[in-house]
């Protein structure tokens, strides 16, 4: 019972690292194409907001709960699906931890256009696509995970 519920804990915190991370994206990309400020501000406080209190702990509990589950299942360490696995959790992670900054950073200069009247600086455009950029080896390295999970290929 012990296994069934630590699987359903790595199961439960993909699903909420993929979702949130796929919701997040779309809000904020989304209001990349608006010129209302105030609508920008809102979307980078709460995507920043969203990946503290989602995907932050569902990425702590994704390779603690996996190295149970590779320990507990009987699976070898050097297995080649796990041996990709981390290697695109590695990959997903090298992307999100400068889009975590990004993130920050915009939200920053959003809000001291927002707090001054002032345009947004020239390097925020930059720092976005650098964002989005960075978001697609992410994602579909975390499809490409989900893939190896369900099908175990040898």
């Amino acid at each position: 019972m012990l296994y069934e519920a630590i699987k359903t804990l790595h199961i439960l915190s993909a699903t909420i690292l993929f979702g949130t991370g796929i919701g997040i994206a779309f809000f904020m990309f989304r209001s990349h194409a608006t010129t209302d400020l105030q609508g920008k501000l809102y979307a980078a406080r709460n995507t920043v907001l969203a990946d503290m209190i989602f995907t932050l702990p569902a990425v702590i509990i994704q390779p603690l709960s996996g190295i149970w589950l590779v320990m507990e299942g009987g699976y070898g360490w050097n297995e080649a699906w796990l041996l990709a696995t981390y290697a695109l959790y590695a990959l997903a992670g090298v992307c999100w931890l400068p889009v975590v900054w990004i993130q920050i950073d915009l939200k920053r200069m959003l809000q001291i256009a927002a707090d001054t009247g002032a345009p947004l600086p020239q390097h925020y455009h930059g720092r976005f696509r650098l964002w989005f950029i960075l978001g697609w080896p992410a994602f579909l390295g975390l499809v490409a995970i989900f893939f190896l999970m369900v099908a175990k290929p040898t």
